[in-house]
């Protein structure tokens, strides 16, 4: 027992970073598709809670000053960047620093809408319920924030209970329903597939496509984990594209 409590606590993994996708069907029943509910998705702290504090006034911030097309933008202008660096300024080489940096563009700013105990991830995720939406339902839109949990052992006790510890931002929608993701890893900001409709499923069977890729790499007795495994929710805070106007006759 105490050989694996050791074997368990060796294996670190960073925030952002997955190893190269598997091929085939990824068997790993503990990490079968189940979206979090808004309510549970923030981890909680693991000490006793506090007395909760006297409710304050939420201050809603301004809309934002850009669109999906600013956000969609810079995000794939990073695609390939081992560094986030946009507009002159470097931000923190991680998926939060990613998604902070491309929705500067749009003006909006996660500072200040985490609670003791949150992590940027969970952050951006309150954010989200606060000033737009979080749904695990329907087709997310280009540009909306996807949320996955678990993708590493944050708090490195060996125990699946860190809650929402990655994010991302939607680039497309295939025909197929799989959704394209840009986002940090260890290896920089890449692209990455998800198909909620097979979420265990690595590669399509009869056309050999990717439906998920790998976010969670194989640790010691550990089995590898996809993107439509460790999915939690999408959350919307941008304006929906205005349409185009029609001249009139």
């Amino acid at each position: 027992m105490r050989l694996c409590v050791l074997l368990a606590g060796l294996v670190v993994m960073t925030g952002c970073a997955t190893g190269m996708p598997l091929g085939g069907h990824v068997i790993a029943s503990s990490y079968r598709y189940s979206p979090l509910t808004p309510v549970a998705a923030p981890r909680e702290s693991l000490s006793v809670a506090a007395p909760s504090p006297a409710p304050r006034q939420q201050v809603r911030p301004p809309p934002p000053a850009g669109n999906r097309e600013d956000v969609l933008a810079a995000a794939r202008g990073l695609v390939g960047s081992s560094k986030v660096r946009l507009a002159g300024r470097t931000w923190p080489d991680d998926c939060t620093g990613f998604v902070e940096a491309v929705y500067a563009r749009a003006g909006v700013s996660f500072r200040g809408s985490g609670v003791a105990g949150d992590n940027g991830v969970t952050a951006m995720y309150r954010y989200a319920r606060s000033h737009g939406r979080v749904y695990t339902k329907g087709q997310p839109k280009p540009g909306d924030l996807v949320f996955f949990r678990e993708t590493y052992d944050q708090n490195r006790d060996g125990r699946r209970n860190d809650g929402l510890t990655h994010v991302g931002v939607v680039d497309e929608v295939e025909s197929d329903g799989t959704v394209v993701v840009i986002h940090r890893v260890k290896r920089g900001v890449v692209r990455y597939r998800m198909n909620l409709a097979k979420p265990g499923i690595r590669r399509d069977p009869r056309t050999g496509e990717v439906l998920n890729d790998m976010l969670r790499a194989p640790g010691a007795g550990k089995m590898p984990v996809l993107t439509g495994q460790l999915f939690a929710s999408y959350g919307s805070v941008l304006p929906e594209a205005r349409p185009t106007a029609v001249a009139r006759r």
